[in-house]
Formats: structure tokens, sequence, C-alpha cells
């Protein structure tokens, strides 16, 4: 009897020393965050944009007279402070974009600030010293900063039909 008392103890030890690995099932749900934008001009989205420094390599192939279609993304810099009808785009490595909207059908509000989408036709152009004055002018500068402007200026452009701003 004691054969047997310790014989179903040990097979009850075994038993529950036994482990079981439980196959678990991990459900991984990719979880996109959406971008609250608010929409100015014509009716777009923030799929397929190039980052800023993308952009820039096509900046670079561009000649005087070239246009590109294209949909970016950049930090502003620096908004109209009259009427909202131009921006300037940060690019990394000190490059800047102008945006100018299309048809003048659309203004950025004059306190816009962060990451936008644009959308749009990218081109390169030299500014001549009349329109670089008008843009310090609209830009607050000071009469003398304006005076300061001499040269033309050979400038990355982009002329938006549709601009997303980051809320």
């Amino acid at each position: 009897m004691k054969k047997v008392i310790l014989f179903f103890a040990m097979g009850l030890a075994i038993v529950s020393c036994k482990n079981e690995k439980a196959a678990t099932e991990e459900k991984t749900e990719e979880v996109k965050q959406e971008i609250a934008y608010a929409s100015f001009g014509m009716e777009i989205n923030d799929a397929d944009a190039l980052s800023s420094e993308r952009m820039m390599e096509h900046y670079k192939g561009l000649k005087k007279g070239d246009t590109v279609n294209a949909k970016m993304k950049g930090k502003i810099i620096e908004v109209c402070s009259k009427k909202g009808c131009w921006m300037t785009l940060d690019m990394g490595n000190d490059k800047e974009v102008m945006v100018r909207f299309k048809d003048y059908g659309f203004f950025m509000p004059l306190n816009a600030e962060g990451d936008v989408v644009v959308n749009g036709k990218a081109f390169v152009a030299e500014t001549s010293v009349d329109e670089l004055r008008h843009y310090a002018e609209d830009a607050g500068k000071s009469k003398e900063e304006i005076e300061a402007i001499t040269e033309p200026k050979f400038e990355y452009k982009f002329l938006a039909d549709g601009v997303l701003l980051a809320q």
C-alpha cells in the first residue's frame, strides 16, 4: 500500500511540475496617428507628401523656367503679416521656399505657424529687388533692412493650390 501511495504521489508531482507553454497570440493593431489639419484652397490630403529633404533634391534639378507638380511637407518660417498672401517654409540646411497661392484664391492665417502640407507647382526663379523689398515691407521689416536689399535673389518657389495646416 505504501508503494501505491508513493507511486501516486510521484505521478502527481510529475504531472503538476509539467511546464506547459501556452501559445498566446498577440494581436497588434497598427494605430496610425491622425493629424488634424485646417484646409485652405483646394481640398488635398497628406498622403504621398514629400519630405523637405526629398523636395530639395527635386529643386536642385530645376532650371529657370522649369516646373514640377509636387506635394510637400514643410515648417512655416514666416507668413505675410498684412494679408497672409505668402509664406516661407524651412527646407533644412538654411534653405527656404517662398510659397504663394494660386490666383490669390485663398490666404493663410496671419498667425499661422507649425507644419504644413502644400500641393501645387515647384519652380525656381530670380526675384527682383523691388519684389524683395515689397516682401520685406509685408513682413514688417525696418526701413533700414528694406533699403539694404540691393541685389536680386535666386529663390526656390512654390505656387500652391491647396494647403493643410497642422493644428
